[in-house]
């Protein structure tokens, strides 16, 4: 029987893995490394003048080359060329050595590489303390890589101490970290640190573009701008993004062109330019214009936290506009964001897009933990659209007479206004100008002419007539008047008085007459305050109406009784009730025995 009827053809020799981006164009030698080059300098020179470390601590947020460093580090450890007499540890290593592909790969027997989050123990330590002693099979350096050195136990930092200080000639550390302040100050101290910065998204984008074209893959400016803001300075974070692009991007796609339109739905992130349209709209009042261009970017597929951090992004791309605008210049930059940027930059104040920044950071905590996400972020434009109608601090003193004559507006500093001062600036084009649908800002009315305060009495009675009770109350009992003169009171704090009590009566006293009062709280010297000058003359006149015959014989009558309150009677018009009216507790008569 033929064996081919049941068994399947044979089969021609496998296809290669696909390998990804990340790893396919992971650099091999320093010079391949990006938007590193102070920690390349360094490490040329300490190569060049024969000063290596024993240990290096590699530290940076997640894909900025912290494990390709170790490795690149491990082959000019280790880098010789016998075919061109080069055989000493180098940072210029143009061609493949004798052991380079071997350490690329991570299979050489003399460059260990451990990663601490499975090896956390002191036995995982002790083996490389142990095996430490022996030299190299076949290297010239023994090198050993831990990754993510932090997750290691407090024994295994300790039984490593003694080892890393004084290591043998032929071992080298390399230790890498994203979490730095983990790693004990004992170990930071016998390590020559680096720390590895985050790539500058111009930067990410120009090497995205250049893999793109030995991929032969087609991409939009705008969707490598994209990519390299989504990656936030993590080269491996944006070739993931770009492989991820290139599948995608493939498929929705006439002529396999990366359009930036498509980038946006994968990455759920909304349209540059409408999310600008929305700024203006919010920063000039139209709040239904806003929350209709926010529902149509939700409809899109936005996430409304995103469109929020998106217009934070602009916001902070304004002011550094506004303020430092040589500092602001970035190739991920669409020139649509440079121009609609800086007509924002001038159009708008510094207090303005702080506050901007303010809420709309704010916002975006808010919808990480909203069940309404859509409606959440409503509210915050609709909260920002009012708040940039705000007046700065300087803005409503003016308007409140405070300022320049006439109040001054928003819009213009007066001359003598200091250098950097902030000021408003009045919005000019269509976007930014208030339409008919702004919301209404109550403008604060000019201040009234002063009020006289002659006397602490008159400062009481007009604290009654402001309806200010509690602070009535607290002058009446808590005051012990040392000085009472125009602009200036010193008081003696009663027990139990609030040493707020100066600061509240400065505030309110110059809002109530438009100047400027100095009150201060000494330690000694008061008269009794109000409350204790009116008990000690209800006691004088209990005390003389007691030693009345009558009011003696009418308390000697009634045992038990006080008198509790002394009224004149109005409408006198007898001698028998010129009398005071005196109330007892108890009117009832003895009882007989």
């Amino acid at each position: 029987m033929d064996d081919g009827l049941f068994n399947d053809p044979p089969s021609d020799a496998p296809a290669a893995a696909y390998r990804v981006l990340a790893r396919k164009y992971r650099p091999s030698s320093f010079a391949d490394l990006i938007g590193q080059e102070p920690m390349v300098r360094t490490l040329e020179n300490a190569f060049d003048l024969g000063r290596i470390h024993q240990a290096y601590l590699l530290t940076g947020v997640r894909g900025v080359g912290k494990t390709t460093t170790a490795r690149i580090l491990a082959r000019a450890f280790n880098y010789e060329l016998p075919e061109k007499g080069i055989d000493k540890p180098t940072i210029h290593m143009d061609e493949l050595g004798a052991h380079c592909q071997a350490i690329i790969d991570s299979r050489h027997v003399d460059v260990l590489e451990m990663d601490a989050a499975s090896h956390t123990g002191i036995d995982d330590v002790r083996e490389i303390i142990d095996n430490a002693r022996y030299r190299p099979v076949m290297a010239r350096t023994k090198v050993y890589i831990i990754d993510e050195v932090h997750m290691l136990s407090k024994a295994a930092f300790n039984g490593l101490l003694k080892t890393l200080e004084e290591p043998p000639e032929h071992v080298k550390f390399i230790f890498a970290t994203t979490e730095i302040d983990k790693v004990p100050v004992t170990v930071r101290s016998r390590c020559q640190r680096f720390d590895l910065r985050r790539i500058d998204a111009g930067l990410l984008a120009e090497h995205l573009r250049r893999i793109c074209e030995k991929e032969g893959v087609e991409i939009e400016a705008e969707a490598l701008a994209m990519i390299a803001r989504a990656a936030e300075g993590s080269v491996r974070d944006s070739l993931s993004l770009l492989d991820q692009a290139i599948a995608y991007g493939s498929a929705h796609s006439a002529d396999g062109a990366i359009k930036a339109d498509d980038l946006r739905l994968m990455l759920g992130v909304a349209d540059k330019s409408r999310v600008i349209d929305l700024f203006e709209a919010v920063m000039g009042g139209d709040v239904a214009k806003a929350i209709a261009l926010l529902e149509d970017q939700y409809n899109g597929g936005a996430d409304p936290a995103q469109v929020l951090l998106e217009m934070a992004e602009f916001t902070h791309l304004a002011t550094r506009l506004k303020l430092a605008p040589e500092t602001a210049q970035s190739a991920a930059l669409t020139p649509e964001e440079q121009r609609r940027g800086g007509e924002a930059a001038g159009k708008l104040s510094v207090p303005a897009l702080t506050r901007a920044w303010q809420i709309l950071m704010k916002g975006v905590d808010e919808l990480r933990g909203s069940q309404r996400p859509l409606q959440a972020a409503d509210m915050v434009l609709v909260r920002l659209a009012y708040a940039a109608d705000m007046p700065t601090p300087g803005d409503a003193l003016r308007q409140l007479g405070y300022g320049a004559p006439g109040g001054g507006s928003s819009s213009q500093a007066p001359a003598s206004a200091p250098r950097g001062a902030p000021v408003a600036i009045a919005a000019s084009s269509p976007a930014m100008r208030a339409p008919a649908a702004r919301p209404a800002v109550a403008t604060p009315a000019p201040a009234a002419p002063g009020v006289a305060v002659a006397s602490f009495e008159a400062l009481v009675a007009l604290a009654e007539e402001k309806r200010e009770i509690r602070l009535k109350i607290a002058l009446e009992s808590d005051v012990r008047l040392v000085r009472f003169e125009q602009g200036r009171i010193e008081f003696e704090l009663a027990p139990g008085g609030s040493r707020e009590l100066a600061s509240m009566l400065m505030q309110k006293l110059q809002l109530w007459t438009n100047e400027r009062w100095m009150v201060s709280i000494v330690a000694s010297g008061g008269a009794p305050t109000l409350k204790e000058k009116r008990e000690e003359k209800a006691r004088e006149e209990r005390s003389g109406l007691e030693a009345d015959p009558v009011v003696a014989s009418v308390l000697a009558h009634f045992p038990g009784a006080q008198i509790v309150a002394v009224r004149a009677k109005e409408n006198v018009r007898t001698d028998a009730e010129d009398a005071p009216d005196v109330q007892y507790d108890d009117m009832s008569p003895p009882e007989e025995d």
